[in-house]
């Protein structure tokens, strides 16, 4: 299935990772589960994939809230992040976007935006082989409001030195969509993989 691009002669790609270059959303929902068994803390997969793109701090925050437990933020992140990276050696590439990353890679500037943290993003890209195919890397750590506010999509466009309105976004979920629409941006949908629709 190839992915419909919208029309524009865009001078830049911007692309989440998980769930849009990476079919890592089911390896991160299990490490979910694993850490936050430790707390007995429910997490329903329905809730995970509409807070796809949010950063893990601000889910244990919100979870933690609407829980009424008392979960430590730094701590669990670090754990669940453990968990997400021993299961690295299983990680796929999304086929559909792949093919654009290499059609375009060395003629425009490409970025990947993330609501994760260096370390998995880079993680991530490095079992794929496709660390060297990004000239920069926007992560949980570089910026202040998570999707979908803007800011990381805006971020990735200052460092590429290429307007907003020049940028194409590559997204998996609603609320990086609606940062990228925040940010001016055009962006595509990557739909789930077949037999998670």
């Amino acid at each position: 299935m190839k992915l419909k691009l919208p029309d524009g002669a865009f001078r830049a790609y911007l692309f989440d990772c998980d769930g849009t270059i990476a079919d890592s959303m089911p390896l991160h929902y299990i490490a979910w589960k694993k850490a936050l068994a430790e707390w007995n803390c429910t997490y329903e997969e329905d809730l995970f994939y509409s807070w796809g793109g949010k950063p893990v701090r601000e889910i244990i925050a919100d979870l933690n809230a609407m829980q009424g437990l008392n979960m430590p933020v730094d701590s669990l992140a670090e754990r669940k992040e453990g968990f997400y990276l021993e299961q690295l050696p299983n990680l796929k590439v999304i086929p559909e976007v792949l093919e654009h990353i290499e059609a375009q890679h060395g003629r425009i500037p490409m970025a990947v935006v993330s609501g994760s943290r260096r370390s998995s993003v880079t993680g991530s890209l490095g079992i794929l082989g496709l660390l060297d195919k990004f000239d920069t890397i926007v992560a949980a750590e570089d910026y202040k409001n998570g999707k979908p506010a803007p800011d990381c999509f805006l971020l990735a466009a200052e460092r590429l030195g290429v307007a907003p309105a020049d940028c194409l976004v590559f997204e998996d979920t609603d609320l990086g969509i609606q940062a990228a629409t925040a940010a001016g941006m055009a962006s595509v949908k990557v739909p789930l993989p077949l037999g998670r629709r």
